[in-house]
């Protein structure tokens, strides 16, 4: 009985087939299940796909080929060193974007890679996927932005007080900071501050530090207080329909007291009435708005 295949399966198929002839045409084997390829095999496989790489014709399926199976191959160096940055990836989200990250710098060691010098593979991609994670961390993850000074410092100063622990056996001073990276204590402190913004937390979580009064009040709670400019803004948000209650006159008056900043005299002589005129309708006109705002709430 005749058996057919599924056109997912036809196309594996002829995607296999099509895989093979170009691995053929480049003069390379075909490497079935190149993510899975051990250490070992990658590495003796890396440098024949080196070599032919050399002699390929950038931009042709057979360059491909080549090109992409190394990248393939060779994702367990990215895995490993990304693997050692996860305790400062904070969820497996995080952990995915790290080897996005680590992929890069792999396909760049890959273009740069030249066999003739005699590195072995690994040793010369390890600094380039390392560094592209290391810069994805100092721009990417911050809470707050700060300057890349910055950044590098909070690095030296981590370094700093892990040497000094070690030698002290307590936490060490600002200065004596200082004096092991060879700066100022005021260059120490801002490295110090700035190494808040690399964390941040909600201000609604609870508050269970030391100094907490066990009740699980929130920073919001605790600092939180409410701003005057609020009542402001309601205010003037209500007083903009009371002054369109008023007529032109007495929007004419307010304007050139308050907007024009003009004296009562000057009213006086602008609309051709006394200045103790004027100043009853300033009278009557604000009472009138003080009444409204009052009865807004």
């Amino acid at each position: 009985m005749a058996t057919s295949l599924t056109v997912g399966a036809e196309e594996q198929v002829a995607t296999g087939i099509e895989a093979d002839s170009l691995a053929a045409e480049a003069g390379l084997p075909w490497v079935e299940d190149a993510v899975n390829v051990t250490p070992k095999d990658a590495r003796a496989l890396s440098r024949l796909f080196f070599e032919r790489l050399t002699v390929l014709e950038e931009g042709t399926g057979e360059y491909q080929y080549a090109r992409n199976t190394l990248i393939e191959m060779n994702l367990a160096l990215v895995r490993f060193v990304a693997g050692r940055f996860r305790n400062r990836a904070g969820d497996t989200g995080q952990m995915e974007d790290i080897v996005q990250v680590g992929t890069i710098g792999l396909i760049k060691a890959i273009d740069r890679f030249d066999l003739s010098r005699g590195t072995e593979f690994p040793t010369f991609a390890v600094p380039y996927i390392m560094g592209e994670i290391k810069r994805f961390f100092r721009d990417a993850t911050w809470a707050v932005h700060v300057p890349r000074r910055l950044q590098e410092l909070r690095v030296e100063l981590a370094q700093a007080k892990e040497r000094l622990v070690n030698v002290l056996d307590r936490d060490p001073t600002i200065a004596e900071l200082a004096e092991e990276l060879a700066i100022s204590e005021e260059e120490v402190i801002e490295g110090l501050v700035a190494s808040n913004g690399y964390t941040a937390g909600p201000l609604d979580a609870p508050d269970d530090g030391p100094d907490s009064d066990g009740e699980g009040r929130s920073l919001t709670d605790i600092l939180g207080e409410t701003d005057p400019a609020l009542e402001l803004v309601e205010n003037i948000h209500a007083l903009g329909g009371l002054l369109h209650e008023l007529d032109e006159r007495d929007r004419r008056i307010l304007h050139m007291r308050f907007g024009q900043e003009m004296t009562q005299s000057q009213i006086a002589g602008e609309l051709g009435i006394s200045q103790m005129h004027v100043s009853r309708l300033l009278t009557r006109i604000l009472a009138r708005l003080r009444r409204g705002l009052l009865a807004h709430g």
